[in-house]
């Protein structure tokens, strides 16, 4: 999860790039109101609700090492000021608090604010809903199932995270799936936890071209990789809707497929997320966005919506292929990419001024104005 709301918020252009009809308010409603799934960790994720009790470890062990083991020894009376006024007036934000100090930290300016998150951190809290971006805290008992606040034993943890790497990274090399896991199970018993799943066949390695250490995925996951090396797409990977030849797909800045370093290892795409870089560094721009059509990561445009007038406006426009500028079925598919993320974002007016050249604006232009 990321706050920056440039268009729209990078999970949520994550979920509009896989999810057929997805609106913004989808997420909030599976997280808030229907609690399917929590948000954690210092960098933010979402999980499950069922993955709750493996996580409980995690948070059991934040709060006996660490930096907030020290910082909790030195605020005892803070934080137990704090989960009282929670306990007591219910879901709260820092904004509800007075603060007795004002603080420089990324959690809050007044002391309230570290004091929650370590609350949240180390599981008596969790985000109980937001208010725009900012979390409310509520008591675990009051957001979490009753089946589900437990913790799970430590050996049953340490595969579930181990599971979990090979899930998230779906083909990682043993040091990737050891790094990925690092301070929630110790790197040795990581290391014989993967070689006990080769050893039951839960587990399988190949090799990748170019590299020379095998990689693991799921044994199940085989004939998937079988089907892309004949060249056919998996029955379970057929879209609902529209195929990305059919139309473009923009993905979101932390996009596993491109963010930190993968586009350019995998697709030999450069792509580097910009919005840290002061302006006179930058490449392409401030939001920009990979293009996908069809298998090809082709291009990059750069959103920005101005919520007052309601526009999109395409500040930068950028193809590797330049060929694909005047070819029709790319035009078509662009077009269409458009005019669904512009609905998806909620706008109303198009600013396609930087798409060049002509001819493929005004195709844009004339697709978007049929669409409205």
């Amino acid at each position: 999860m990321d706050p920056l709301n440039v268009v729209a918020r990078s999970h949520d252009i994550a979920l509009y790039g896989r999810v057929s009809e997805y609106k913004l308010e989808h997420l909030d409603e599976l997280l808030y109101r229907d609690r399917q799934f929590f948000d954690y960790g210092g960098c933010l994720f979402i999980y499950p609700m069922e993955e709750l009790p493996y996580w409980r470890m995690e948070m059991r062990r934040r709060s006996t090492e660490g930096r907030w083991l020290q910082w909790a020894e030195l605020n005892a009376a803070l934080i137990d000021e704090v989960r009282q006024e929670v306990r007591t007036r219910g879901p709260l934000g820092n904004r509800d608090f007075i603060g007795r100090a004002r603080v420089d930290s990324y959690r809050g300016r007044k002391d309230t604010g570290p004091a929650l998150f370590y609350l949240w951190l180390t599981g008596e809290l969790m985000t109980h809903s937001r208010q725009g971006f900012q979390r409310r805290y509520g008591l675990m008992e009051d957001v979490a199932p009753m089946d589900l606040r437990y913790e799970a034993p430590p050996h049953e943890a340490e595969r579930f995270f181990i599971r979990k790497a090979i899930s998230d990274l779906g083909l990682s090399r043993e040091q990737g799936c050891v790094s990925w896991a690092e301070g929630r199970v110790r790197n040795q018993r990581a290391r014989e936890i993967l070689g006990e799943m080769r050893e039951t066949g839960e587990v399988d390695t190949v090799t990748v071209e170019g590299w020379r250490e095998p990689y693991h995925l799921f044994a199940r996951d085989c004939h998937l990789l079988e089907s892309v090396a004949n060249g056919q797409a998996p029955e379970s990977w057929r879209p609902i809707d529209t195929t990305s030849d059919e139309e473009a797909v923009f993905l979101a800045p932390l996009e596993i497929v491109s963010a930190r370093g993968r586009a350019k290892k995998l697709f030999d795409f450069d792509y580097v997320w910009e919005v840290y870089k002061p302006a006179h560094l930058r490449k392409w721009g401030y939001y920009t966005l990979p293009i996908l059509y069809g298998d090809r990561l082709v291009g990059r445009i750069d959103p920005k919506l101005d919520r007052k007038s309601s526009t999109l406006a395409i500040n930068g426009f950028w193809l590797d292929d330049a060929t694909l500028a005047k070819d029709s079925a790319f035009a078509d598919a662009f077009a269409r990419g458009m005019c669904r993320f512009g609905g998806f974002v909620g706008a109303g007016k198009l600013d396609a001024a930087s798409i060049g050249p002509a001819k493929l604006r005004d195709h844009v232009n004339r697709m978007w104005r049929r669409a409205s």
